[in-house]
């Protein structure tokens, strides 16, 4: 294939990824979207074996490695639960990442495959691409790593914070421009491995003091690394397809991550240089001993949203972890036949990433219409009967509203205290991802439903 008709088909594929952002945008026009998504990749990957070239050995490897990937990849998409989907977000960045160190390596090991010049003698403006791409690349995959971990919960999602972690940011920060210098300068390979090796080491140090709270955020900005880590690479590698995908991925990720930050009453570089959550947090368990709790079983719920006029759901994690989302489907069935109004509310963090209510509700096909953002439908709560919470725990608190000492406070959270009833569906008085005690749980007029969501969810419609 030419290099003018690749070009062709390469705009195309551009145009397509561009039309499948505009359709993610809006959930009645996400599946529209993803296709788009779906026929631009195709056409990318195809455009890109034609343009390799004749059939040889390395064409058949590159076949063999695009067959066992996919393979894994599809396993993977399809036995992975909602649940887990910020996890495998995250793993999928850190591969993002990786894949772009290797392609520098091997375009720094062997430039003349790459019209790059030769050993020792790469040209500069390559040079400056590859070095750039493998630092971000580096950046994201131990980045990425320790998100995954955190989510994970192999590792806490506590903070981990020690004395002049900035300052050791800072410096290695500035190492890796140092490195890059010299590198472009002197074209050492001591250079090259030392930048890679500093750029991993950055990486760990940037997300290991980031609380849980801070999360959906942390998601969002590595999606945005892996978008300018394949952007740089697909300059050294002089592919037009990979550098707007890339670039598309980097800024809609960038964009994303201030919009959260905006939503949460947050600072970019605030979550970036320390997260939310203290690593001495005072102990809940006192708190929790000395201040009265009113617990109530499915019927007295039900009894509640049977008399209500109005009710609105707070879905969070705990409905994703329980998997509850159609047995709430059914029971907001029932509470309408009985001239009940329902809305959904969604925090813009709910969950574990952006979206992840948005896509569980999706899957039970509730209705669009009855969903609402924070910001729509926060005064609401004034006028609600009943509030029903479902795991939802940080985005709810109180605190984040009173009290300045806390982790929280200044995020805008939902007002479901201000329901006439709370109707709290948790496990225990554990507290939720930032690791903090939820005032609402004490409040007067908040009844705690201590069961698993989707079991308490299903005898409520029993009772109903």
């Amino acid at each position: 294939m030419t290099a003018n008709l690749s070009a062709i088909f390469y705009l195309i594929s551009g145009i397509l990824f561009i039309l499948a952002l505009r359709g993610l945008s809006s959930p009645e026009t996400s599946r529209q979207g993803n296709y788009f998504g779906i026929a631009g990749m195709t056409i990318a990957i195809v455009v890109t074996f034609l343009t390799v070239g004749s059939f040889n050995l390395g064409f058949v490897y590159i076949l063999i490695f695009l067959l066992i990937g996919g393979s894994i990849g599809a396993f993977i998409a399809f036995r992975i639960p909602m649940t887990a989907m910020p996890e495998l977000v995250a793993g999928f960045h850190s591969l993002v990442g990786l894949a772009a160190v290797f392609v520098a390596i091997a375009a720094f090991l062997k430039p003349e495959a790459f019209n790059l010049g030769q050993v020792g003698n790469i040209k500069l403006a390559s040079l400056i691409e590859m070095s750039i791409g493998a630092a971000v690349g580096a950046i994201t995959f131990s980045g990425s790593v320790i998100a995954f971990l955190k989510l994970q919960g192999i590792m806490s999602g506590a903070p981990i914070t020690f004395k002049g972690q900035h300052i050791l940011n800072l410096i290695i920060g500035i190492s890796i421009f140092i490195l890059v210098y010299f590198l472009c300068k002197s074209q050492l390979s001591n250079y090259f491995w030392i930048l890679i090796l500093t750029s991993f080491i950055l990486g760990f140090l940037l997300i290991i003091p980031i609380g849980g709270a801070d999360m959906p955020v942390v998601i969002s900005m590595l999606n945005s690394y892996s978008g300018w880590a394949a952007a740089g690479i697909g300059f050294t590698l002089e592919n037009s397809a990979l550098i707007i995908t890339g670039a598309l991925v980097g800024s809609s990720g960038a964009i994303l991550s201030y919009i959260m930050c905006k939503g949460m009453n947050r600072s970019f570089f605030n979550v970036i240089l320390g997260g939310w959550g203290a690593t001495d947090q005072p102990s809940t368990s006192a708190s929790k001993e000395q201040k009265p709790v009113k617990s109530g079983n499915a019927d007295d719920a039900a009894f509640l949203m049977k008399n209500a006029s109005s009710v609105i759901i707070v879905p969070g994690y705990g409905m994703a972890v329980a998997q509850a989302q159609h047995a709430l489907r059914e029971m907001v069935d029932a509470l309408k036949k009985n001239g009940v109004k329902v809305s959904y509310a969604i925090h813009p963090v709910a969950g574990r990433m952006p979206g992840h209510m948005n896509v569980l509700l999706a899957e039970a096909n509730v209705p669009y219409d009855e969903v609402f953002e924070l910001d729509e439908i926060n005064n609401d709560f004034a006028n609600c009967d009943v509030a029903y919470v479902i795991g939802a725990n940080d985005v709810t608190n109180p605190v984040a509203k009173t009290d300045p000492q806390s982790p929280i406070y200044g995020m805008p959270v939902l007002d479901v205290e201000k329901s006439k009833s709370v109707l709290f569906v948790k496990r225990s008085l554990s507290p939720g991802y930032a690791g903090i005690d939820n005032d609402l749980f004490y409040r007067d007029n908040t009844l705690m439903l201590f069961a698993d969501a989707k079991k308490m969810t299903e005898d409520i419609i029993k009772n109903l």
